[in-house]
């Protein structure tokens, strides 16, 4: 126990332990994610993608006071925007591999709700088997050393009528997954904040593109680089097929700069196929009950199979 967390002492692989110090240094940058339109955004993307799970039919198959498990946690950002009407009549348990469960833990003091938290390898969380009505892990599994490793661990935390709710990031053409591995090992030398210099010009550039506004004519599919043909938005181009540097016009050059870093800084971030992640679920026992499939990643909504 440490400053009022419950802290696993597992030695970590180097490449976890350098994903969690990414984390934990963007975490605490708490101004770059809880502006309104950077909340909204996030609030709208999640519920896009998993509705509304205190209005789904199953939700009401979970105990009155059901435990949900938010695995890799963070600030607690992805649950309090889509978990935030009930959080007040859940258990909540927040955990991470990295010292961000601190700013969850205060996140959720300020805000007045209770909650567990504790710092720990999602491969070896201290929880009995079937103790978990709800796991929810929003872009984390990719960031261990295994996704199919980390799914199969927290399977088995799952109850009988619960869910498991995830986001995987999903593979990507050929000119984007270079460039993405490319700036991902150029950042690992580097500390958390000159990484997050270092991807300000990159941010400035995708921002530049964006607020070009123009749009251009792909003639035909180029099936060699995995490009479709159609208009597109001209940054949408680069971001999906060159590079990520993400644009939204409501949001500032350092939230754009946030979401950068939280894809290019982590030292694990695997990308998988549908295929793969359909696999990795049977083999865990989980049924896929909802499935939506973008060109950024792949969300899931599964039960534990019959």
């Amino acid at each position: 126990m440490h400053g009022g967390i419950l802290r696993c002492e597992r030695v970590l692989s180097a490449a976890q332990a350098r994903t969690g110090a990414s984390f934990a240094f963007k975490w605490a940058q708490r101004a770059t994610y809880e502006s309104e339109a950077a909340l909204a955004r996030t609030r709208a993307w999640l519920r896009e993608r998993y509705g509304d799970p205190a209005a789904a039919a199953w939700w009401r198959e979970l105990p009155p006071r059901p435990v949900l498990l938010d695995a890799g946690c963070g600030a607690a950002l992805s649950a309090i925007e889509l978990f935030g009407d009930v959080l007040d009549r859940v258990h909540y348990v927040g955990v991470d591999v990295s010292e961000a469960v601190e700013v969850a833990a205060a996140r959720f003091g300020e805000a007045g709700w209770s909650g567990a938290f504790f710092q720990a390898d999602l491969s070896a969380l201290p929880l009995p088997a079937g103790s978990c009505d709800v796991i929810f892990a929003e872009g984390v599994l990719h960031h261990t050393d295994s996704t199919a490793a980390a799914l199969k661990a927290l399977a088995p935390l799952l109850s009988p009528r619960g869910r498991f709710l995830f986001y995987v990031y999903r593979r990507k053409g050929p000119i984007r997954e270079f460039t993405d591995d490319y700036i991902r090992a150029r950042l690992q030398g580097m500390s958390a904040e000159a990484a997050w210099q270092a991807l300000l010009p990159l941010t400035k550039l995708g921002k530049a593109l964006g607020d070009l506004d123009l749009t251009v004519e792909v003639p035909e599919a180029i099936g060699l680089l995995e490009i479709p043909a159609g208009r597109v938005p001209l940054q949408r181009l680069f971001y999906w097929h060159v590079f990520k540097a993400f644009h939204h016009p409501d949001l500032s050059l350092e939230e754009l700069n946030h979401i950068n870093f939280d894809w290019y800084a982590p030292a694990n971030a695997h990308r998988q196929s549908p295929e793969e992640v359909r696999a990795w679920c049977a083999e865990a026992s989980l049924e896929i009950e909802r499935e939506v499939i973008e060109p950024a990643g792949i969300t899931v909504i599964a039960r534990r199979a019959a």
